[in-house]
């Protein structure tokens, strides 16, 4: 069987992701903040929604899902612990649980950090992460819920994915995160070029996602809190001890980000 993945802008910077199985005509749609969009595009491609996965609460993730399942009466799968939070809700999950579409299983990771019981899903088939606010090219996800230590923890469960995975990350923050990024890492060669590669595709208004995780590992510093040249060179900025753990240097990363407006630190 074939499948694609295709990616449906929503709101200001959202992605919502369609997954097809164009041979059975079925269709499992992850995150879908604004349940127009998804109508709109499974009428237009023949399909019938028969899933839809939440990888948390928050409505530009989950605002669709009612509209949706009037619509089509797929199951909506999410995070356990949001239960009460998540429209719709039909079965909740939580990390080492495995979730099927046609015939693809995912398995469920546990990503918490961005929201308290956020979770992730990885496609081995498609070599697909769906990671929600969790992970995004040369960033990562805000701590409303969670702490440092709690983002740390699930940013390394997914660095430790296959480095052909796909990233499927919910937001086009990329642009933005690459300054924050070279700022803070300004020798990193590989990060200089993809920087550049996401200056061509944003002036062309295409998007950067999907983004493949083994440039991830080398260029976003999030994933890199624990590489010991990083260290030293936030050090000699000031901006951290030269003996800091991997998660205070990570805490501080995530603390500047939230300040950046695209100055250099």
């Amino acid at each position: 069987m074939s499948f694609t993945i295709e990616l449906l802008p929503a709101f200001a910077d959202n992605y919502i992701f369609l997954v097809s199985d164009r041979d059975l005509g079925l269709a499992m749609v992850v995150d879908p903040g604004d349940g127009d969009v998804v109508s709109r595009a499974l009428k237009e491609r023949d399909l019938f929604l028969s899933l839809i996965l939440n990888t948390h609460h928050h409505s530009d993730h989950s605002g669709g899902n009612e509209k949706l399942q009037r619509e089509f009466g797929a199951p909506v799968i999410g995070p356990a612990k949001e239960q009460s939070r998540i429209p719709g809700l039909s079965r909740g999950v939580a990390h080492g649980d495995v979730v099927t579409f046609s015939t693809l299983r995912a398995e469920v990771l546990g990503t918490h950090g961005h929201t308290g019981g956020h979770v992730s899903y990885y496609f081995p088939k498609l070599k697909a992460l769906f990671c929600g606010d969790t992970l995004f090219s040369l960033g990562c996800g805000r701590l409303f819920e969670g702490s440092a230590a709690d983002m740390w923890d699930s940013l390394k469960l997914l660095r430790a994915l296959p480095d052909d995975t796909f990233v499927y990350c919910a937001h086009e923050y990329t642009e933005n995160n690459a300054k924050f990024a070279l700022a803070i890492d300004k020798n990193n060669e590989a990060l200089k070029k993809r920087a550049a590669e996401i200056t061509v595709l944003r002036s062309a208004g295409k998007p950067t996602i999907p983004a493949i995780l083994s440039s991830e590992k080398t260029c976003n510093p999030f994933l890199r809190a624990d590489d010991h040249a990083l260290r030293r060179a936030l050090a000699k900025s000031g901006g951290i001890a030269e003996d800091a753990d991997a998660g205070a240097v990570f805490g501080m990363m995530r603390s500047a980000k939230d300040r950046f407006g695209g100055q250099k630190l």
